[in-house]
């Protein structure tokens, strides 16, 4: 096992996705190894353009929730999930598309922001991934 931190990023909502890049980011800060596997809904957020369109996961209240939590965020200087998300490329966060979900929700490789991806793998990717991982999270 190594000083790694691996993250199934199953949902879409804004909130869990802030969670899991901001865990990232830290593992990375920390010196640790940190690789996000986005499937189902999260990876939704890696399509062109949809890194913001999460919806809240409580409380979202039409969108008004989600208004109201950004300009909190702002208010008290949180980066945006873009920023966040460029951190963790630039510290050498490794993200990993699940084919299995693209084929399921028919989405190509075109649709996906290619920059942010280092690699495309189903569940034998993972489970590389998580058995040399410390830290495994389902978000």
């Amino acid at each position: 096992m190594i000083d790694k931190t691996t993250i199934i990023v199953h949902s879409g909502d804004m909130d869990k996705l802030y969670s899991a890049l901001i865990i990232g980011d830290g593992a990375l800060s920390m010196g640790m190894e940190s690789t996000l596997f986005f499937t189902f809904w999260g990876l939704e957020r890696l399509k062109k353009d949809g890194l913001e369109k999460g919806p809240l996961s409580k409380m979202n209240m039409g969108g008004m929730g989600k208004r109201m939590i950004n300009n909190r965020m702002k208010t008290a200087n949180v980066a945006s999930l873009e920023k966040l998300i460029q951190d963790y490329k630039e510290l050498g966060g490794k993200i990993i598309a699940c084919e299995m979900t693209m084929d399921i929700m028919g989405i190509k490789k075109e649709d996906l922001r290619q920059e942010l991806i280092d690699e495309y793998g189903a569940i034998g990717t993972y489970i590389h991934e998580a058995r040399e991982s410390k830290i495994n999270l389902f978000i």
